[in-house]
C-alpha cells in the first residue's frame, strides 16, 4: 500500500510539475510581444520624439510682423534727392512753429504766420508731389485744392481792394473754383494712373 502511495504522489508530483511548466511558457509566450512589434515600436516612437521638438520650435517662434505700409500706397516710398536728410519733415515741423507763433503774437505776428504757413505748405508739396507723379500714393484732391485755394484768396483780396461789397468778394470766387477744381484734378489724376500703372508693371518684373 504504501508502494502504491508513494507512486500516485510522484505521479501527481511530475503532472503538477509539467502543469507549471506549461503554465509558465503560455504564460510567457502571452506576455512576450510578437516578432517584429518591438522594432515596429521603437521606429514609430522615434519619429513622434524627433518631431516634438520641431513643433515646439515652430510655436515658439513668433511669426515676422508686417511692416507698416500707407493705405493705397503700392511699392517703396520714393527717396528724396537729399536723402537720408528729412528736410521736408524739419521743414513742415519749423513752419508749425512759426505758425503757432504767428498765432498768439496777434497782428504783430502777421509776418511770422504766414512764413509757418509757407514753409508748412512747401515741406507738404515736396513728398506729395512726389509721391504722386511716381504712382506711390494718390493726393490729387489735395493738389488739386491748393492751387484753387490759393485763387480764391486772391481774388478775394483783389475785389476787396476795389471796394466790393463783402458779400461780392465771398460768392464770386466760389463760382469759379468749382470748374478750376475739376480742370486741376482731371489731368492730376490721369498721371498718376499712368505712374501707378509703371510701378506695377515694374514690380511684376521682378
Amino acid at each position: 500500500m504504501a508502494k502504491r502511495n508513494s507512486g500516485r504522489r510522484g505521479r501527481s508530483r511530475k503532472r503538477g510539475s509539467s502543469a507549471a511548466r506549461t503554465g509558465t511558457q503560455d504564460a510567457a509566450t502571452s506576455q512576450a510581444p510578437p516578432p517584429g512589434s518591438g522594432e515596429a515600436a521603437s521606429t514609430s516612437s522615434a519619429p513622434a520624439t524627433r518631431t516634438a521638438p520641431r513643433r515646439r520650435r515652430s510655436e515658439r517662434t513668433p511669426a515676422p510682423a508686417p511692416s507698416y505700409r500707407a493705405p493705397g500706397s503700392v511699392g517703396e516710398r520714393p527717396e528724396t534727392p537729399w536723402h537720408p536728410w528729412p528736410l521736408s519733415e524739419l521743414l513742415i515741423f519749423v513752419g508749425a512753429i512759426g505758425t503757432l507763433i504767428g498765432v498768439l503774437r496777434g497782428r504783430s505776428g502777421a509776418p511770422v504766420l504766414i512764413g509757418g504757413l509757407a514753409a508748412v505748405m512747401i515741406g507738404t508739396l515736396d513728398f506729395t508731389i512726389r509721391e504722386h507723379l511716381s504712382g506711390y500714393r494718390a493726393h490729387t484732391a489735395m493738389l488739386a485744392a491748393i492751387p484753387v485755394a490759393l485763387f480764391h484768396a486772391a481774388a478775394a483780396v483783389g475785389l476787396y481792394s476795389l471796394g466790393a461789397p463783402r458779400i461780392t468778394w465771398i460768392v464770386v470766387p466760389l463760382i469759379f473754383d468749382v470748374p478750376l477744381f475739376w480742370l486741376i484734378f482731371r489731368p492730376l489724376r490721369a498721371r498718376f494712373d499712368d505712374a501707378r500703372r509703371q510701378r506695377v508693371f515694374e514690380m511684376s518684373r521682378r
